[in-house]
């Protein structure tokens, strides 16, 4: 058994679950810890189950809920040093021998392995993460600027990816938000566009991927019928079989199915 669900997806909040039969994990705590437990308790998992959270940066809406969730629940938090150095407010919640540090090489958690990687966005030293059990990989990648050559060959072989969406090029130009904004959001440390979630994922295909789910998208820049039809549409160009590959969209508010990868 080798799981993934979504529980809060988008610029408000982010948090995702991988589990085994033996090991479960959190990827991010980005809402609340009242959120956060209501979301695991409708997929009948309580919080005193989760062996650790992995953070991908400091962002608020990536670890809103992480200092009160992992002090009430004991549970272990992950970053690299940077990113524990960028977010002290919420490391004055955690007990001590609950913080702990990663660099980019593989630790195990469980009978999960897991591989950070650097991934281009404007925080202290973000990452995503590679997470294998036997023979199958996930990976998470959001906040991501642009595609890097080390983003894509840590992707590449992944059964299952959760792949920013951030926004439509067309929209995000004729949205309200004023012009520096909108540069940081397309600049090379900002996000990722359906366009270029779309050319990923159909280079991705010829390596093993199966299952997508995009995540991450823009509240205002974005709509998840718009995201899916972008992909869509990439993957067509490319002649991508669509009965031989799953394409769904996060839910922001809301857990989303729950994927079993294979």
């Amino acid at each position: 058994m080798f799981k993934f669900c979504s529980l809060y997806s988008g610029s408000t909040g982010n948090s995702s679950l991988v589990q085994t039969e033996n090991t479960k994990i959190l990827i991010d705590a980005g809402e609340s810890a009242k959120k956060l437990t209501e979301a695991l308790n409708s997929i009948n998992i309580e919080p005193t189950q989760i062996n650790a959270i992995l953070i991908t940066h400091e962002h608020s809406d990536h670890i809103k809920g992480l200092g009160t969730f992992s002090k009430k629940y004991n549970i272990p938090v992950y970053a690299n040093v940077d990113t524990w150095n960028a977010m002290n407010t919420q490391r004055e919640k955690i007990n001590s021998n609950n913080i702990k540090y990663f660099n980019y090489e593989k630790f195990n958690i469980g009978d999960l392995t897991i591989l950070p990687f650097s991934i281009p966005h404007d925080a202290a030293n973000p990452s995503g993460f590679s997470i294998y059990y036997k023979d199958k990989k996930i990976s998470i990648a959001t906040d991501i600027g642009h595609m890097t050559t080390e983003v894509v060959k840590n992707l590449t072989n992944s059964s299952f990816i959760l792949l920013e969406a951030n926004y439509d090029s067309n929209i995000l130009k004729c949205s309200s938000y004023p012009y520096v904004l909108k540069k940081r959001i397309s600049g090379p440390n900002g996000h990722l566009s359906n366009d270029e979630a779309g050319k990923t994922i159909s280079n991705l295909i010829e390596h093993g991927l199966n299952t997508v789910m995009l995540g991450h998208l823009s509240k205002e820049n974005n709509f998840p019928e718009l995201a899916y039809k972008t992909v869509v549409e990439q993957l067509m160009k490319n002649d991508v079989n669509e009965n031989l590959f799953h394409l769904s969209v996060a839910n922001r508010y809301n857990v989303s199915p729950i994927i079993d990868v294979i």
